[in-house]
Formats: structure tokens, C-alpha cells, sequence
């Protein structure tokens, strides 16, 4: 289409943000917009807006549409080269071969079973994730629970509120020379290691994919092995993938080697620990508590039956600290996380 006479100008330019050509020529200047001009990409979710500036500046046309669903995506995507993604939309076999054009997955975070790998490394299509840009977050979200579990102050809160004050119910206990195994040593049990480091805590690490020698550089943990972690510690934090390696890593037989009066932190992925085990070992008081921010399943919309008296024993306990999958949910990982996207995919592109 061109639209034109217009003013003057001195020189020619392209605009590819709106794949725009303008063209002089004598007195008269041209609009010729010119479609498909450039590669697009699809941005399904939330996110700063450092990830749509800087798409923009590598010279993709961007789409936000933070509320699309899948059924919605699955009838566009063939039109994009590129897609960001959070836990909502999930890359399977289907979506990928819907996604003709597509050259690279961009995932707000750090877990990518959300993603066929393998088929999408079949495909010639890299895939991103950004572990980097929360795991400070995450690692912070997770002390927080813990101490506000020693502490006893969600219910010391609900006391205070009530107008009752009593002291010796909420009698906590000090982190200070207590035991804590970090099983999964990569972006996020670093980071958890990191921040535990002045306390004064005795923190043991394993991680079943590195080579030894792995914790060598922080003089403040020791590497460990599985059963050490297990049978030794007095708390337990999990920092792992979901894999079907992973998936209920934390069942009867594990509990069943714990130390009594085991803690559970769990900030990675829900179905990482088995919860029907999880609770049979709080009611034989195995288990002395547990912080959850992410559970088996998160829709309770879906509960079964079953799902509904567990969930329900599960969020009814007093020796259970939850919050709804936002360990990394932080203003700062935001920036973070589109800041560390823009730099993979720029060295991917260019």
C-alpha cells in the first residue's frame, strides 16, 4: 500500500519497528509498509519491559499479550519466530509442529519441563531459559520461610491480632548450628548456600550431575552424598528440576530415613515430594514441619476427591508454611530475568 504526497524530507529510511519504508522522491515522500517485513515474536505472560525493548531493538515485531491462552497461541504461532513463555503455556510436540516458523523458546524462569527438548532440538529450535535472573529471589524466599517458620510468626501474627499475647506457644529455635542438606547445587541452591552462609548453619550439598569438586570454591559448604544429606540433616532444602528422576525424589522411603523431627523446604517444582507421604510423616511426627511454595498440584479448580481431603489436611496444618509459587516472585527478578533472556537470545541471533 502507499500513501503519499507528504512533506519534504532530506533521505530515505526504513522503520522496521512498523515495517515501514519511506522513500523520497522529488517533491513527493512515499509510505510503503511492507508485511512480514521482519521476524516476530510472542510474549505470553507478564514481563518487563526491558524483554520488549530489547526484542524491538534486535529488530523483532513483538506482541504482548500477557492474557492469551493456549487454545489462542496454538492459532497464531505458526506466524512467529519466537516465543516467551511461563508455566501457562506448555511447548509439547503438538505446539511445536504447529509453530512452522519457529527458531527460539524463551522461558521466564528456570523449569523447562514445560518444554519437549528433545523435540525441539529435533527441530533446530534453541531454547532459553533464565534461572539466573530469580535465583537470588528464590533463595531469599526460601530463608524467609524457614525463619518465619523457627519462629513461629504466622501464628505469633494471628495471636497478636487477636489480642492475646502468648509468649511461650510461639518459643521458637535458632537456625545457628543446626544441620542443612541442599540437594541440587546449581543456580538456586547456590544461591540458597549463599545466603545461609552467616548463620552459622552446617550446610552439607549434592548434586548427582557435577563433577566433584563442584562446592570447592565456597569454603563455607562441604560436599555431600544423598544418604548423608538425608540421614544427618535437621532441615532439607530442594532445588531440583522436574524430571522423572526427580518426581517424588521425597517419598515414604526417604522420609523414612530422616532424622526425627525432620524440616522440609521446597521451592522448586511440587510433585518433587510425594504429599500423601509427606503428610503420614507429619502424623508420625517424623517430619517437624515443612515451607511450601509450590504443590503437586496448583489448580484446585481440579481437585478429585482425593486431591480435596489432602489439599485440605495439607493447608489446615500447623506445622505447614505455604505460599503460592512465588519463591523468585520478586520487582527486582523481573528486571532480572528479561535482562537475561535479551542476552541469550542476542547471542543467539547475532
Amino acid at each position: 500500500m502507499i500513501i503519499g504526497p507528504l512533506p519534504i524530507i532530506s533521505t530515505d529510511f526504513m522503520d522496521v519497528s512498523r515495517g515501514m519504508v519511506l522513500i523520497n522522491r522529488g517533491k513527493y515522500r512515499y509510505s510503503l509498509y511492507i508485511i512480514n517485513i521482519m521476524s516476530k515474536v510472542l510474549i505470553t505472560d507478564y514481563v518487563h519491559n526491558d524483554l520488549k525493548q530489547g526484542l524491538s531493538e534486535l529488530g523483532y515485531h513483538v506482541t504482548y499479550n500477557k492474557g492469551i491462552d493456549l487454545e489462542e497461541v496454538k492459532s497464531i504461532i505458526s506466524d512467529y519466530d519466537g516465543i516467551i513463555i511461563n508455566s501457562k503455556i506448555k511447548m509439547d510436540q503438538e505446539l511445536i509442529d504447529l509453530a512452522s516458523r519457529l527458531k527460539f523458546i524463551g522461558r521466564l524462569g528456570s523449569g523447562l519441563e514445560i518444554i519437549d527438548l528433545v523435540y525441539a532440538k529435533k527441530k533446530g529450535i534453541a531454547v532459553f531459559n533464565s534461572p539466573e535472573g530469580n535465583r537470588n529471589a528464590v533463595a531469599e524466599h526460601a530463608l524467609g520461610m524457614l525463619l518465619a517458620f523457627a519462629n513461629n510468626l504466622v501464628s505469633g501474627h494471628k495471636n497478636v491480632i487477636s489480642q492475646k499475647w502468648d509468649r511461650e506457644a510461639h518459643r521458637g529455635f535458632e537456625l545457628s548450628g543446626k544441620k542443612i542438606g541442599i540437594i541440587g547445587f546449581g543456580n538456586t541452591g547456590k544461591a540458597f548456600a549463599n545466603v545461609l552462609k552467616g548463620l552459622n548453619m552446617d550446610i552439607s550439598v549434592y548434586d548427582k550431575y557435577l563433577k566433584p569438586g563442584y562446592a570447592d570454591e565456597l569454603d563455607y559448604v562441604a560436599e555431600s552424598d544423598l544418604n548423608s544429606i538425608i540421614e544427618q540433616s535437621d532441615i532439607i532444602s530442594l532445588h531440583l528440576p522436574l524430571t522423572e528422576e526427580t518426581k517424588h525424589l521425597v517419598n515414604a522411603g526417604f522420609i523414612s530415613k530422616c532424622r526425627q523431627g525432620i524440616i522440609f523446604i521446597n521451592t522448586s517444582r511440587g510433585q518433587v515430594i510425594d504429599t500423601s507421604a509427606l503428610l503420614d510423616g507429619l502424623a508420625s511426627n517424623i517430619i517437624n514441619g515443612a515451607c511450601l511454595d509450590v504443590f503437586e498440584n496448583e489448580k484446585s479448580a481440579t481437585y478429585n476427591e482425593a486431591e480435596r481431603s489432602m489439599y485440605s489436611t495439607l493447608f489446615n496444618h500447623p506445622r505447614i508454611l505455604c505460599s503460592p509459587h512465588v519463591a523468585g516472585w520478586t520487582d527486582e527478578s523481573l528486571k532480572k530475568i528479561a535482562n537475561t533472556l535479551i542476552c541469550k537470545i542476542k547471542k543467539c541471533v547475532l
